[in-house]
């Protein structure tokens, strides 16, 4: 595999200027004391409750995700370039999906293929027709970058419906401003902790129209035994609103309501957690006990915004992802600005045989595969686990997509031993869309903490950093 583009120092030259704050700092620091702030930081985390749910793991069932002292450091300049290349891809993205479920001219004009989007799993036929307030379907949404140069950024994933991770954005601000604060007098860094103040203003502004009042907003979770139930608490609560599950709410006279101790409340704009099969069992899944009946022909009539929409999912569907350039293209006019990772999609015949000719050097994913399930990092697998896969593979091609094995950028992080050492990154920038769109500088700098791993999932080994974006 090529050599991978250090964060600090390039391949392997001099240190980088957004690091050389940094850099000076981190010469006259001592091993133990670093050690130390870790520790620190390890139990400022577990008095937040910050943990995660491994499902299936039952002598495990929460963790704590592990967090890495060293911060991700990106000049100026580089995000004016990432933030131009992300508002033009959300836009794009919202306009995708308003059009699938009208008019479908993309569709028409042979853009994507139109059994691609109407035979897929993610896609809601309930939702043609349907007009969400300023015609925006994904408020929330998490660009998966990865870096494999100087200049060279690239969109991995696109995660349309519910991206969690913010939460750990802010408290690993919070942690690094608390343990080195000396750090910070070296570098002019933005903040991030201003999220839930422009997550409050994005969904004020999708509000239905024609209220009277204020909106009512809420935060609708499955429960405490979901995986990001820390992160549902947290956002609720930084932004002053109420944490509901499904028993607290009922549809009466074609409105939303909450329970309260006040009585019965009207809910006007919803935050929900909750996945689109579960969100009405009267139209979804009849089984559901995480949704609340009625509540899509509430949210068809135009009398509650959901954030996300439902059916956002076929835009960030893996098997969408190589049509998204063409996408971009066919709705702005201009070419991408930030481009993707070349795709195979096995549905195609001759993507097939060459997926299966080159599996050693391919990553496979599932199609609707998440957080570091399902797939084969070719390079790192074994001749069995590739051979099993290729079995997968060739029972059901559509449901798989493969990539090359990049060379992931890599940045200084703490590690046993030598005390410093590269690992592997990617980066989760948040955007929110409503009246105009609010990137977060900076995100969720997520690391694989294992030597030579690929794989940043906290499910699977992986940490987090914090992402210092700095100022001019």
């Amino acid at each position: 595999m090529v050599a991978a583009f250090d964060e600090m120092n390039g391949f392997g030259g001099e240190v980088r200027a957004p690091y050389r704050g940094f850099a000076e700092w981190l010469g006259v620091q001592h091993m133990d004391i670093l050690r130390q702030k870790a520790t620190e930081a390890d139990v400022l985390f577990r008095r937040s409750g910050i943990t995660f749910a491994v499902y299936g793991d039952e002598t495990a069932a929460e963790r704590l995700i592990p967090f890495d002292i060293f911060p991700r450091i990106i000049s100026a300049e580089e995000w004016r370039k990432l933030e131009l290349g992300i508002e033009q891809r959300v836009r794009a993205l919202n306009a995708f999906l308003y059009d699938i479920y009208h008019r479908q001219e993309i569709l028409k004009a042979g853009k994507v293929p139109e059994e691609l989007v109407i035979q897929n799993s993610a896609f809601l036929p309930e939702m043609i027709g349907v007009d969400p307030p300023r015609s925006i379907y994904s408020h929330i949404v998490g660009i998966d970058l990865v870096r494999t140069g100087e200049d060279e950024f690239m969109v991995l994933e696109d995660n349309t419906r519910t991206p969690s991770g913010v939460s750990y954005m802010i408290e690993n601000r919070e942690t690094m401003l608390h343990l080195f604060p000396d750090l910070f007098s070296r570098n002019r860094v933005r903040p991030v902790e201003n999220y839930p103040d422009a997550l409050m203003k994005t969904l004020e502004s999708v509000a239905p129209g024609n209220l009277d009042a204020e909106p009512t907003i809420a935060l609708l979770t499955p429960g405490i035994h979901n995986s990001a139930y820390f992160e549902h608490s947290f956002l609720a609560d930084q932004m002053g609103i109420e944490l509901i599950e499904s028993s607290d709410l009922i549809v009466i006279d074609g409105l939303l309501r909450m329970k309260t101790t006040e009585g019965l409340k009207r809910v006007d704009v919803l935050y929900r957690r909750v996945d689109d099969l579960f969100l009405d069992p009267l139209v979804f899944d009849p089984g559901s006990l995480l949704g609340v009946p009625g509540i899509f022909d509430v949210y068809r009539s135009g009398r509650l915004t959901i954030v996300n929409a439902p059916g956002t999912g076929i835009a960030d569907d893996k098997a969408i992802y190589s049509y998204i350039p063409a996408i971009i293209e066919f709705y702005t006019g201009k070419a991408p600005i930030l481009g993707n990772v070349q795709t195979y999609n096995c549905r195609d015949s001759e993507c097939l045989k060459y997926v299966l000719a080159h599996l050693p050097e391919l990553v496979v994913k599932e199609v609707h595969g998440s957080g570091g399930y399902g797939m084969l990092v070719g390079p790192k697998s074994t001749k069995d686990e590739i051979e099993t896969f290729r079995a997968k593979i060739i029972a059901n091609p559509n449901n798989y997509i493969a990539q090359p094995t990049l060379s992931l950028s890599t940045g200084p992080t703490l590690v046993a031993g030598s005390g410093v050492g590269p690992r592997h990154l990617d980066l989760r920038p948040f955007v929110l869309v409503g009246d105009q769109v609010r990137l977060m500088p900076g995100g969720l700098t997520r690391v694989a903490l294992r030597k030579g791993s690929l794989v940043v999932n906290s499910s699977q080994g992986g940490g987090t950093k914090d992402t210092w974006v700095l100022q001019e």
